[in-house]
């Protein structure tokens, strides 16, 4: 510990280092239930390139494990501390370093918000469509880390089709520049795309060059109120069937509608078995809505209503990303599943799931973005209650694998981390495995980066 300390104040301003033990604990882990996290031995929030490098070369060095985090958002415990570990915090690296209208690329530093950055190149007439829920306070190398979605991936996709280059320090602190500033590029093995979603494990990012997108119109929204989640689900399947593209297509269970209700006092229609939220940001969103609308009431739709403006479409989908703390205030505790099924199958998702919801005699809330097919069952449970939580860890599994039957995969969009590392073994299958951890072996042969977590 004392050696640690030395070495990397040799190369770090005494700002940078915590090592107050009334401090360093509240670094341990990010927002996800069930994950164990340790006691690190010391945090860093470097501001430069070159010291996230001094900590890797110390690091290796020593043998330290390393954890690096971003703002902590995260729900699978992808950023939570190992006993004794450096949890590297880059959440002081946070500058924009290019807004280019012209080649529509942003290069940023770790530590950017993703809100700051979105209105950053709005004033370009620009947009970063990668909008997870936590936008306002996630950062956009957590979202690189974890291959974070949103309610626009409908339309506009996640972020892994956003990142284009990279700067990477490497386990041994070399530093590795992948991708372009270019539209296009092949040149070599897509080293960028594995970095993405590699949750700190193969490197810490420290720079990345993101694409942009022109500034879309302001979209309007509607609602549709459905008796069954089949009819619900049955509607999704239409419109895309259809060719429609909205910038949005959310679902909320009547839990999720009653929940957001008693928080927010949104006045939603609670009666509802499932509320569908459909929105287009297109050169006519009126007559987008008036045709999905048409098409939710001929799948059973008992009531669609448009918005009038696009104030009271942001009031819908503030409604919507209201949805996780809504639940999080039905119990003491939630676990917040992050499953993703092909369209065709998630009437039978959200039905399984309320069946599992019954065996396991729990209130599970699900909302999700049904436009790509991305659920997030929420588990609430009692946390004092021993066999509460048991069974609402027994559901979670549940829960997991009635994905992997439909077809589907593990997350979407949340990552893998500590919570489901199991069940990354079982959809990857042993080959898959055994690549991955050879990858793994590849840029970090003494498996310091993050370790514990995916594999």
């Amino acid at each position: 510990m004392d050696d640690l300390l030395r070495r990397l104040r040799a190369g770090l301003p005494a700002e940078a280092l915590i090592t107050d033990p009334d401090v360093t604990p509240s670094y341990a882990r990010d927002m996800a239930g069930f994950c164990p996290a340790g006691t690190p031995a010391v945090v860093v929030l470097p501001r430069t390139v070159e010291q996230v490098r001094h900590v890797m070369r110390t690091a290796t060095e020593l043998r330290v494990p390393v954890v690096p985090q971003g703002a902590r958002t995260g729900l699978s415990g992808a950023a939570n501390a190992t006993d004794g570990c450096v949890v590297l915090s880059l959440v002081r690296m946070d500058r924009i370093l290019d807004i280019d209208p012209v080649d529509r690329i942003a290069v940023v530093e770790p530590g950017v918000v993703n809100a700051v950055l979105s209105r950053a190149v709005a004033e370009h007439g620009l947009s970063y469509p990668p909008d997870p829920s936590s936008w306002e306070t996630c950062t956009i190398g957590g979202n690189i880390g974890t291959a974070s979605g949103g309610l626009c991936c409908v339309k506009y996709g996640v972020t892994a089709e956003y990142v284009l280059g990279l700067d990477v320090v490497l386990a041994d602190g070399r530093l590795l520049s992948t991708g372009r500033r270019t539209a296009k590029g092949v040149a070599g093995y897509d080293l960028t795309r594995l970095f993405v979603g590699s949750e700190g494990s193969l490197g810490i990012v420290v720079r990345a060059v993101l694409a942009l997108r022109p500034k879309p119109p302001v979209q309007l929204a509607l609602t549709a109120e459905f008796a069954s989640t089949a009819d619900a689900c049955a509607a999704v399947c239409a419109i895309m069937e259809r060719g429609h593209t909205p910038s949005l297509l959310e679902l909320m269970d009547s839990t999720t509608v009653r929940a957001v209700n008693r928080l927010g006092r949104m006045g939603l229609p609670d009666t509802t078995a499932a509320l569908l939220l459909a929105a287009f940001d297109t050169p006519d969103p009126a007559a987008d809505l008036a045709a999905v609308g048409e098409l939710c009431t001929a799948a059973g739709a008992t009531g669609v209503v448009p918005a009038d403006d696009p104030a009271e479409s942001e009031l819908l989908l503030q409604a919507r990303r209201m949805s996780l703390p809504a639940l999080e205030a039905v119990s003491t505790a939630t676990m917040i599943d992050d499953v993703c099924v092909p369209r065709s199958r998630l009437a039978e998702m959200l039905d399984g799931t309320a069946a599992i919801a019954d065996t396991y005699g729990l209130t599970i809330g699900v909302c999700a973005h049904a436009g790509d097919g991305n659920t997030h069952p929420v588990v609430c449970f009692d946390h004092t209650d021993p066999d509460e939580s048991r069974r609402a860890r027994a559901s979670f599994d549940a829960i997991m694998a009635l994905g992997l039957e439909l077809g589907g995969t593990i997350t979407g969009e949340h990552g893998v981390g500590v919570l489901k590392k199991e069940w990354l073994a079982r959809e990857l299958g042993p080959v898959g495995l055994e690549l991955q951890r050879g990858i793994k072996r590849t840029f970090d042969p003494l498996g310091i980066l993050n370790p514990g977590k995916l594999f």
